[in-house]
């Protein structure tokens, strides 16, 4: 029978947060609920009600609490299988009462680890119990649907409700192979632990397609037929406020967000907006509500659904702004206690605050029948990085505006151009086949959204092998250009920027964006 009623839940966790709207939906269901220690706890006090695992096995938590679930009234209520006569049988036999669904947040032992904490105290953060329960539910995900992370429970939860708190093999099994990522992360990390020193120590480092972080099981993929999941510690580097679960092309283009705003973190208030991963709207100003208006402006169309990030603080001004426009996601490091309920109002809306955290300084990518691997591009270029190679030098506001330029460029998809004036983006052509395609899609925009492009400047992310970009945008009003230079033909470039006296700086260093 594909599907299946949850009708008792054993849920184990060491973090009790977004656990409450999965546990009410458990309830709404009649669900029966098993619990231990601080779980229970925190169960009782969503108004459940629960069974101790105690009373269900007749022993109590020994050893400090090392041993709490290992009993075969646990185990095996997970695992006989529901098909079998001679397994129902035996439950019947022992009073094994069926557990349909596994929830487990393991300790957390690579944070531990990462915390420098003694050794002691990470020897004990070694999941034993939660281990098991979970390649247990795993195992059995004919009969058992299994939740290995807090990050699942807003999708399993909607899941449950969508089907009537039943869920279907496939469900089922998509949760599984999540719960085995889990469950392999955590014992490589582990064994890099112990292995210190040892002769072993060296494979600690092999395999480096596994996948790193705890496993979040998506609704879907990038399209509705392509099954997803996400591997690694959201929770690390947001705090979610308020709406739906991200999705995997939220999470492509939150990726995209942060990395655009980390060129502009330390700044004036800037805000970007982007659209499948590139941007359709950045901009500096002396106010965050002021950057977000201007932001906007660069293209109001594009910005319908799209990904919203900032540098500061969301205040109240800024929410009633950013309130009337529908948007999926919005990055901010902090949000103002008066402008949370205004964007609170919109249910599905995703808030998300950041916070520290190191990026990998290495980006690895599937391809063909193996792996490639790269150092992540963290080069940014600054008027010290420029060098002028035409009579005209810029003006102190063009260098300000190629700079600007130059660094949304480096996130932008090739080929790329983009057009700006200090502090704010005008228009970009993004991942187009040819340079000049791309710029005529960018003038043809700045146009539409009526900007004059009289006194702009353009950013180009690699060379241009021929002077039409530049005859182009001088005759739309381009008077500065940035370009990495490299050309067999950059002096074309540089002789038709003299002939119509425009600027060009070169930097010496391509951003392709593939």
């Amino acid at each position: 029978m594909s599907s299946r009623p949850i009708r008792a839940a054993l849920l184990s966790v060491y973090h009790k947060d977004r656990l409450g709207p999965l546990v009410q939906v458990l309830r709404q269901h009649g669900v029966t609920l098993y619990s231990t220690g601080g779980t229970q706890q925190f169960l009782e006090s969503e108004g459940a009600a629960v069974t101790a695992v105690e009373d269900l096995t007749g022993f109590p938590e020994v050893f400090g609490g090392r041993v709490k679930t290992l009993h075969p009234k646990v185990f095996g209520g997970i695992l006989h299988r529901r098909h079998e006569p001679g397994d129902l049988a035996q439950a019947e036999q022992h009073g094994i009462p069926p557990i349909d669904l596994v929830v487990v947040d393991l300790y957390p032992f690579e944070e531990t680890v990462a915390s420098g904490a003694p050794q002691a105290d990470v020897i004990e953060k070694i999941d034993i119990g939660g281990i098991a329960l979970l390649r247990a539910a795993a195992k059995n995900y004919r009969d058992v649907l299994v939740i290995s992370s807090r990050e699942q429970y807003a999708a399993v939860a909607e899941l449950l409700a969508a089907k009537n708190g039943a869920t279907d093999l496939e469900d089922r099994r998509h949760y599984a192979a999540a719960a085995f990522a889990t469950t392999s992360h955590y014992d490589t990390e582990i064994f890099k632990y112990v292995s210190q020193g040892t002769d072993l120590a060296a494979n600690a480092t092999a395999a480096p397609a596994s996948p790193q972080g705890p496993a979040t099981a998506l609704r879907y993929g990038e399209n509705p037929h392509q099954a997803g999941t996400f591997y690694g510690d959201l929770g690390a580097l947001f705090d979610q406020l308020h709406g739906k679960q991200l999705s995997y092309n939220n999470l492509v283009d939150v990726d995209a967000a942060v990395q655009l705003m980390r060129e502009f973190a330390d700044g004036a208030p800037a805000c970007a907006i982007l659209k499948h991963t590139n941007a359709c709207g950045v901009a500096l100003a002396d106010t965050l509500h002021d950057a977000y208006v201007q932001a906007l402006a660069c293209d109001p169309v594009s910005a319908f659904g799209g990904v919203i990030v900032v540098n500061k603080e969301v205040d109240a001004a800024t929410a009633a702004e950013l309130s009337q426009l529908f948007f999926e996601v919005l990055i901010a490091p902090s949000f103002a206690p008066d402008a949370l309920p205004l964007l609170q109002s919109k249910k599905n809306r995703i808030l998300l605050r950041q916070k520290p955290v190191a990026f990998p300084d290495k980006q690895i990518k599937t391809l063909l029948n193996g792996l490639i691997e790269q150092d992540a591009d963290l080069q940014s270029e600054t008027v010290a990085d420029f060098r002028v190679v035409t009579q005209s030098a810029p003006t102190a506001e063009e260098t300000a505006a190629l700079e600007f330029a130059g660094k949304i460029c480096k996130h932008t998809k090739s080929n790329t151009i983009v057009l700006a004036r200090a502090g704010q983006l005008l228009a970009s052509g993004v991942g187009q086949t040819s340079r000049v395609d791309a710029l005529r899609q960018a003038i043809e925009k700045a146009h539409a959204f009526g900007f004059d492009l009289q006194g702009a400047v353009m950013a180009s992310d690699a060379f241009f092998p021929f002077p039409d970009c530049v005859e182009i945008a001088g005759a739309a009003g381009i008077r500065a250009v940035v370009q990495p230079g490299g050309s067999i033909k950059d002096a074309d470039s540089i002789r038709a920027c003299d002939e119509r006296g425009m600027a060009m700086v070169l930097t010496g260093v391509r951003h392709f964006k593939h």
